[in-house]
């Protein structure tokens, strides 16, 4: 099982970020991170659960800076009540990542102690799957952004290693090379379409561009 300790930054350490950016991030995170414990127990990978056990710990500092701000920044009664209610989402947050953290801590257990996690993945209406991006694939040279992966099959891309190099959240900027290992979210038929197109067994699809009357 892996440990990590909660740093706990001082004030020279405290961003300039305004709350709403930081809601905003813890968001992000903790929406990533469900996906990426549940990716690390699939594939059995001490990486990926490297990374929650990195985001859970930047979760902590992000809502300690919350914390810091709200005091900060109290001046009223209203004032008060409206923070309130940011801590309350800043701290459903982190209770997110910190389940995130505790799924992770499944893939120190004997398989054989945990023979429930198989069927519990395998009911689950949405899917954690792998693909590899082949040489003849129309994704290759192409943004997650310009593909429209998620619009076009429902999938969600979590994460890419490429080579020793793992790219997590990509950002849909992220152009897709030859060899990538995708590692998505989504529906089982999506999965599927999702796996052809990057085998090059499907060809991506081209929809004609109209000139606007």
């Amino acid at each position: 099982m892996m440990e990590h300790h909660e740093h706990v930054p001082d004030r020279s350490e405290i961003s300039h970020t305004t709350v709403r950016e930081l809601l905003t991030e813890m968001k992000d995170i903790s929406e990533v991170m469900v996906d990426l414990a549940y990716a690390a127990i699939m594939f059995d990978s001490e990486e990926i659960a490297e990374e929650v056990a990195h985001l859970e710990d930047r979760m902590h500092t992000l809502n300690y800076e919350i914390r810091i701000k709200a005091i900060l920044s109290a001046r009223t009664y209203n004032d008060a009540v409206k923070i309130a209610g940011l801590l309350q989402v800043a701290a459903a947050a982190e209770a997110i990542s910190n389940a995130a953290g505790d799924i992770v801590t499944l893939s120190g257990v004997d398989p054989t102690k945990k023979p429930f996690l198989s069927f519990v993945l395998k009911e689950a209406e949405e899917k954690i799957r792998r693909l590899t991006t082949s040489e003849g694939s129309d994704m290759i040279s192409r943004s997650i952004a310009d593909l429209s992966i998620e619009a076009e099959t429902g999938m969600r891309v979590i994460a890419i290693k490429r080579g020793k190099r793992w790219i997590y959240d990509p950002e849909s900027s992220t152009v897709l090379k030859s060899g990538d290992v995708v590692i998505v979210r989504g529906t089982e038929s999506g999965s599927e379409i999702l796996r052809k197109y990057a085998s090059g067994e499907m060809k991506w699809p081209v929809y004609p561009v109209t000139e606007d009357e």
